[in-house]
């Protein structure tokens, strides 16, 4: 960390377990009870052990990281070991005795028994231990740490006489070194050497062995690295070449550099001094290769941030915006069938920080028809559910103090429901939450309450009769009149029997599985076993044939107890019936279970409402029946839908339940994690089969490199070292990424691999890193499980655990990790200036001075107007080709020059010329007429001036001119009739024309859109065959399962790319479209707008002749 984090990892030991106290112990493992009065018990300052010696015997210690539980009483079996320790005890034996639970598992558990003083040490020692053990921080402690852990445990091993065994020093180291040479380098740092010598422990220092381990385990690697700090030209590190080496090795370039700021010389210098043993190199700002070496093995170097290992989550958030440490038949030690139930795994998987255990209920044979907990008719031993209540009890809170689930499969009568119910109020009393809280109504659309709401509470999970019946069957209950209408052939989803074995759905939809009785035997505990023998062995493998082949189904009772009913509140079962209809409903407080392939299948059709579901509801996941081994599935697929209990079977410590172990360690092993802030929201979606990155999260790249390891075996075998990541579909890589083997040497392998790179994790905070070490024979060694949202980047060492997650000794590998944010390909120039600009313009000013020197100007570069892209954008060259397509605009001028326009006007030419031609005719006609008729009048009339004064002279011109008036009237009607007829049969045509061109307009810019996608369509084409082959000759990939995922990743990238490029040319082309449409539809109206204005011309013309009408006559 760039900042110093005080890791307080140490839980102060009290005075009284510093000084010690003389304690009898005894043990019951073995067939005959192991015996050892007035031993001297202490713990060391640290809390790492607690240890003890007698007069005459050897030295022992346990390990308090593998010590869960400390409890009051036990007593022995064995008669005379019980009457001696009665005898010698002056107080009540149970009140005086304590038992030590410890194991590296939760099945295989040791117990070891003392018997304290007095009482008041007795509890003195119970409260002191338990406050020390259960120490996470402790079990993520650094390598130097452990190797100091490792000396103060052979210090504590010693023989009778209270002297250190040479040869168990030597064991330390055997794994790698031959026995000679240990030795040797044993009496090199100033012990003796001889195979049978002893030392006083005092005089085997830390410092001594530190040198011996120094000798035996010379750390190459690091030397390796500290020439490449130094440039292999001194033998110190200076302040500057340090600084250099934490800001770009150690510190995750993706980092808030306000949050986490770069090492600057202040903080690298008082790095130098708390770790350089050397003060004159100290004080002269220098670091030796051994300073070197205790920085990379000290608590500052973790490989994660280890605040994670505090709650560091926010815990006010609705209890389904959670993850939450599940267990499945909780009960159970061994295989599903013919197994053995057990009490005590009810408060190991709670003491591991498991928050949701199962209890499988069922009547009680026995005359005091006590209820019990077993895997129902499945051959398996039964336990007394009172005694799982009184551990559940005990244990629920001593790890964590957030709340628990009790998931009941109930199979039990009314009248030992009754019983259920009674224990569990009576029993855990305040601790059960027997009422809603004030603010968080059992409504429609409230959500659920809190971890922090609930700190301290147990819930739990039951039917619940309907509100009005459960209140009505109370009343009757309280007046004594409620009846037991149990009836076993009413069973929720009875069915018949069936042959093969099939998931049977419970009263929540749960799946489980069961045995036709009357096939085996006829029932009770003989079949299932007793509370009495709870020794009985697995079941043969015939019997379990046989039960397999008589399976029947057996579903929860339907019929629920009121008073069992009203202790139910937010875990409510119900029969899933769909997404839509839980939506639908918006009850929070109801939940529904789901094997896991049912869940599966529901992934595989409807991931996008599944993750829904659990934004507002809880759903647990538990294995399909067939696993009969008590195998598990991997939950990542579940926890990537974001279902919150993913209940596994933890007596089995795969794969799946050390992701599990691994996972929940951090948020203090409080046992629930925050679920992403993408899954809780509701405005948010999210397809957790998703290939590209999701809104709002940055994908990442991380690389991890395995330099060596230290102590992983204890025989001198070959070792290899698999490096896998578990994430959303896209980001999990199995049995890919796998070491050389390293012969003959489980000390100290060098491995020094090429780094194995995970290009692109689309969600980091779901991602998890497991580092595995096998031995030659495929055995795992140890293990490790790394959170990637809280991994640090640089050399790390990371300690091994067990495959059931315990802390191993001294194992440890080191690593180089390198993270950072995902480019794709192409883009890397880009980020590099983007994220470093003065880097940038610097490399720029470089190329101008190198281009200087080859007699190029800076005028005669041209920066300006740079295309800058991947080779299959489209060029300049290409746009401007694209171009030189234009539309030439179609006017009524260009459209009257066409043949059939031409026609048409040839033929209304005719037209109007005949109607002239008619017209001068009757002109003529009525002119002779009107000639002849004047002739006719003043054929008698001598004198002019008579003839202008003659009346009927007078009258007949007044005739003549209204019938000449009457005719240019009736002349100019028609002419205009027929011009504006015209018009309109010009328009037509002239509408028909542009059509016509317009559609041939379009057809061009068709043809053209088609071109250009044909070329756009080759391009990408190329580009695909382009990388195929520049993925197939890539000689940094691995297998074939790293280039089919590195060419899946270049395709979908450029999938994307061609899409876009193709959303983008149809976008422009429909955009063109558009506006040649909006033009061709203005080029219509405006036709339309000429022939409307020489119709109007003609109108006002009309209009005009009428109001300036006088009478007419021909001259």
């Amino acid at each position: 960390m760039t900042k110093l984090y005080e890791f307080n990892w140490q839980r102060p030991v009290p005075p009284a377990l510093l000084k010690g106290c003389f304690f009898d112990r005894w043990e019951e493992e073995k067939e005959q009870a192991a015996y050892e009065p007035n031993a001297l018990f202490k713990v060391d300052e640290y809390g790492f052990f607690i240890f003890w010696k007698s007069e005459g015997r050897d030295g022992q210690a346990l390990e308090l990281s593998q010590v869960n539980d400390i409890r009051a009483g036990g007593v022995p079996k064995d008669a005379r070991l019980l009457t001696e320790l009665q005898a010698k005890s002056k107080n009540n034996l149970e009140d005086v005795s304590l038992t030590i639970c410890s194991g590296s598992d939760m099945v295989n558990i040791n117990y070891t028994h003392v018997v304290c003083p007095d009482v008041e040490t007795a509890r003195e020692w119970q409260a002191a231990l338990r406050y020390i053990t259960n120490n996470i921080k402790a079990n993520n402690v650094c390598p130097m740490t452990c190797l100091k852990k490792h000396w103060m445990k052979l210090g504590y091993l010693v023989d009778p006489e209270g002297n250190l065994p040479i040869k168990r020093i030597a064991q330390t180291f055997a794994s790698g070194k031959t026995e000679k040479l240990v030795y040797q380098c044993i009496g090199e740092v100033g012990l003796p050497n001889g195979k049978n010598d002893v030392i006083d422990g005092r005089d085997f220092t830390f410092e001594k062995f530190h040198q011996l381990y120094n000798k035996l385990c010379p750390r190459s690697d690091i030397e390796e690295l500290f020439k490449n700090i130094t440039q292999d030209k001194s033998d110190t590190i200076t302040v500057k070449q340090l600084i250099n080496f934490l800001n770009k090795k150690q510190r995750d370039p993706r980092l808030n550099e306000i949050l986490y700021p770069f090492y600057d010389e202040l903080r690298t210098k008082e790095i130098m001094n708390t770790y350089e043993r050397n003060p004159e190199l100290a004080q002269q700002g220098l670091l030796s290769q051994d300073g070197l070496i205790r920085y990379l093995m000290s608590d500052e170097n973790a490989p994660v941030f280890l605040d994670r290992l505090d709650i560091y989550m926010e815990m006010d958030q609705p209890l389904a915006h959670y993850y939450i440490n599940s267990s499945h038949n909780t009960y159970l030690t061994g295989r599903q069938f013919g197994g053995k139930s057990s009490v005590e795994m009810y408060r190991q998987v709670l003491l591991a920080g498991c928050r949701c255990v199962e209890l499988d209920c069922w009547d009680g044979k026995g005359e005091d028809e006590e209820p019990i907990i077993t895997h129902g008719k499945a051959m398996c031993t039964d336990i007394l559910f009172k005694d799982v209540i009184y551990a559940i009890r005990d244990c629920a809170f001593v790890t964590s103090e957030y709340p628990i689930i009790l998931s009941f499969e109930n199979h039990c009568s009314k009248k030992q429901q009754y019983k259920l119910a009674k224990y569990c109020d009576d029993i855990l009393g305040d601790l059960l939450l027997r009422e809603p809280l004030p603010g968080y109504p059992i409504e429609t659309s409230v959500p659920l309450p809190s971890p922090n709401d609930l700190k301290r509470k147990i819930i739990i999970k039951n039917k619940r009769l309907r509100p009005e019946v459960e209140k009505q069957e109370l009343e009757l209950w309280r007046k004594g009149q409620l009846q037991n209408d149990d009836d076993d052939d009413e069973k929720e989803d009875a069915a018949p029997d069936l042959t093969l074995i099939t998931d049977e759905i419970s009263q929540d939809g749960e799946k489980k599985v069961s045995f036709n009785s009357g096939s085996l035997c006829n029932g009770g505990s003989s079949c299932r076993g007793s509370t009495k023998s709870p020794d009985i062995k697995e079941a043969p493998q015939l019997d379990e044939q046989i039960a397999i082949a008589n399976y029947k189904y057996t579903g929860a009772t339907v019929h629920v107890h009121p008073y069992l009913s009203s202790l139910v509140n937010y875990a409510q079962p119900v029969k899933f019936l769909g997404f839509d209809v839980a939506e639908e409903k918006n009850l929070h407080f109801n939940m529904s279970s789901f094997a896991e392939n049912t869940a599966l299948g529901y992934l595989k059709s409807q991931a996008i409402e599944f993750v829904n579901y659990n934004k507002r509801q809880l759903s647990r996941i538990y294995p399909k029946g067939t696993r009969a081994d008590s195998s598990n599935y991997l939950p990542q697929i579940f926890w990537n839908a974001g279902c919150q209990m993913v209940a596994l079977n933890f007596q089995t410590p795969d794969l799946p339940m050390q992701l599990n172990q691994g996972k929940f360690e951090y948020n203090g092993g409080c046992g629930y994690l925050l679920k992403p802030d993408f899954m809780r929201r509701p405005d948010k979606t999210f397809d957790p089969f998703a290939e590209s990155p999701v809104d709002g999260v940055i994908a990442a790249q991380c690389s991890v490199r395995v330099i060596s390891g230290q102590f992983l075996s204890d025989k001198k075998v070959g070792t290899y070292v698999e490096v896998d990541m578990y994430g959303l579909p896209t980001d999990t890589i199995r049995k890919e990424f796998r070491t050389r083997l390293v012969p003959a040497n489980g000390l100290n392998p060098v491995y020094n691999e090429e780094p194995f790179v995970f290009r692109k994790v689309v969600l980091p905070d779901l991602a998890v890193i497991r580092i595995a070490v096998y031995d030659e024979n495929s055995k795992m060694l140890g293990q490790r499980i790394l959170p990637l949202d809280g991994l640090q980047a640089g050399y790390r060492h990371v300690s091994l655990r067990t495959e059931g997650n315990f802390p191993m000794s001294l194992a440890m590998l080191f690593i180089s990790i390198e993270l950072k944010i995902y480019v794709p390909d192409g883009l890397g120039d880009l980020m590099d200036a983007l994220s470093d600009p003065r880097a940038f313009l610097s490399a720029q000013e470089k190329r101008l001075a190198q281009m200087r020197a080859m007699g190029i100007e800076e005028a005669d570069i041209q920066t300006k107007d740079l295309q800058l892209g991947t080779t299959n954008s489209i060029t300049k060259k290409d746009e401007d080709k694209k171009d030189d397509f234009k539309i030439e605009p179609i006017t009524s001028e260009s459209l009257k020059t066409e043949k059939a326009f031409l026609k048409l006007m040839r033929k209304q030419q005719k037209e109007l010329d005949s109607l002239r031609r008619k017209q001068h005719k009757e002109k003529t006609v009525i002119q002779k007429q009107q000639c002849s008729a004047i002739d006719k009048t003043i054929k008698n009339i001598k004198n002019c001036d008579d003839m202008a004064n003659d009346p009927q002279i007078r009258e007949l011109v007044v005739i003549q001119m209204k019938q000449w008036s009457a005719m240019m009237e009736k002349h100019r009607r028609e002419e205009w009739d027929l011009l504006k007829n015209h018009l309109l049969q010009q328009r037509e045509i002239l509408q028909r024309l542009m059509e016509i061109a317009q559609a041939s307009q379009m057809k061009h810019l068709e043809a053209k859109f088609e071109r250009e996608n044909k070329e756009m369509k080759g391009k990408q084409a190329k580009v695909s065959v382009e990388t195929a082959r520049e993925v197939a000759s890539d000689k940094t990939l691995r297998n074939k399962a790293e280039r089919e995922r590195r060419l899946r990743e270049k395709n979908s990238n450029n999938t994307k790319k061609f899409i876009d490029e193709r959303k983008t040319a149809a976008l422009k082309q429909s955009k063109e479209r558009e506006k040649l449409k909006k033009v061709h539809e203005k080029q219509l109206q405006d036709l339309a707008r000429e022939t409307e204005q020489a119709i109007e011309s003609y109108n006002n013309a009309e209009a005009e002749c009428k109001l300036a009408a006088k009478m007419e006559c021909f001259i």
